[in-house]
C-alpha cells in the first residue's frame, strides 16, 4: 500500500513518550461516523480514545469552501485541532456518479438541499439515474480522511491526508437498514451477490462494511500516520480491497 501524502504544516515532530493512551477528537457530530471510526480502531488494537465534537466545548463549524474531499478534510481537521487543542480527525466523503459528471461529489450530504435529509438526497439521486440501466451506473464512495496535530508555529504541528475510494453503482431502489447516507442505494463491486442479488452497502453487517468501506479504508491508511505522531502503535487490520487511491492532485469530494 502507497504511503499517506502529507501536508507538513511546520517542521518536523520530536518523537515523545506521551500518555499510555491517547485521545484523539473526530471531527462530526454523526454518531454513526463515530461508531464506525471506534470500531476500526478496536480491531486494530491501538490504544487511542476516540470522542466526538459532542465531548468537546462547542466552535463554530467552518465553511467547506473546498472543491475536493481533501481539501473540506484538511479545513474540519486543522479547525477542529486549533480549537480542542487535541489532536483531530476530520474525513470528508460522498458518492461520484460517472454519468453525472462525478456529482453529486462534495455536495453529496446536502444534494437535495440544505436542509435535506438521507431519504432526500437518495430519492433526488435515484429521479436523476431513472432512464439509466444498472451496468452503466458506475461510480465510487470516496473518503478523504485529514489528521491534524497541534503545536508549533500557527498552533499546528503537522497534518496529513490520505484517499481511499469503493467502486460501485447505486441501484434502482434502496434496500437494508444499516448504515446511513447513500448506503441503501450502493452496490459496491466487491460485495458477492446472494441468491443472485446484489446487496447495498446497507444489508452488510457493520464489522464487513468497516473492512471493506472507504471510510474503512481511510482509517487503516491513515491509522499509521497516527500512531506514528502521536507515538502510539497496534495491529493494522489488513484491507480486504485494492489499495487506495492517494496523490498530491485528487479531483473529488462528498459525504456518505
Amino acid at each position: 500500500m502507497e504511503q499517506p501524502v502529507g501536508a507538513t504544516m511546520s517542521a518536523p515532530a520530536e518523537q515523545t513518550t506521551g500518555p499510555e493512551r491517547a485521545t484523539l477528537v473526530l471531527a462530526t457530530n454523526n454518531a454513526k461516523k463515530l461508531r464506525e471510526l471506534r470500531a476500526v480502531v478496536e480491531a486494530a488494537d491501538i490504544p487511542l480514545d476516540i470522542i466526538g465534537l459532542a465531548d468537546v466545548e462547542r466552535y463554530p463549524e467552518p465553511a467547506e469552501t473546498e472543491r475536493t474531499f481533501e481539501g473540506n478534510a484538511i479545513i474540519k481537521a486543522r479547525e477542529c485541532a486549533l480549537r480542542t487543542g487535541l489532536p483531530a480527525l476530520a474525513d470528508d466523503s460522498g458518492i461520484e456518479i460517472d454519468a453525472l459528471n462525478g456529482c453529486p461529489g462534495v455536495r453529496s450530504a446536502r444534494w437535495a438541499g440544505p436542509e435535506c435529509d438521507d431519504d432526500a438526497n437518495n430519492e433526488l439521486l435515484l429521479r436523476q439515474l431513472s432512464d439509466i440501466p444498472l451496468g452503466e451506473r458506475q461510480g465510487r464512495f470516496v473518503c478523504a480522511m485529514a489528521f491534524a496535530v497541534p503545536g508549533g508555529q500557527g498552533g499546528l504541528r503537522q497534518c496529513e491526508v490520505f484517499r481511499a475510494e469503493w467502486p460501485g453503482e447505486p441501484a434502482l431502489e434502496p434496500a437494508g437498514e444499516n448504515g446511513f447516507g447513500y448506503d441503501p442505494l450502493f452496490l459496491p463491486d466487491d460485495v458477492e451477490p446472494v441468491d443472485g442479488r446484489r446487496l447495498a452497502s446497507a444489508e452488510l453487517s457493520p464489522e464487513h462494511k468497516n473492512r471493506i468501506s472507504h471510510r474503512g479504508q481511510a482509517v487503516v491508511g491513515i491509522l499509521p500516520v497516527i500512531g506514528g505522531l502521536l507515538n502510539i502503535t497496534g495491529q493494522q487490520p489488513k484491507p480486504e480491497i485494492v489499495a487506495p487511491t492517494v496523490g498530491d492532485d485528487p479531483a473529488h469530494s462528498p459525504e456518505a
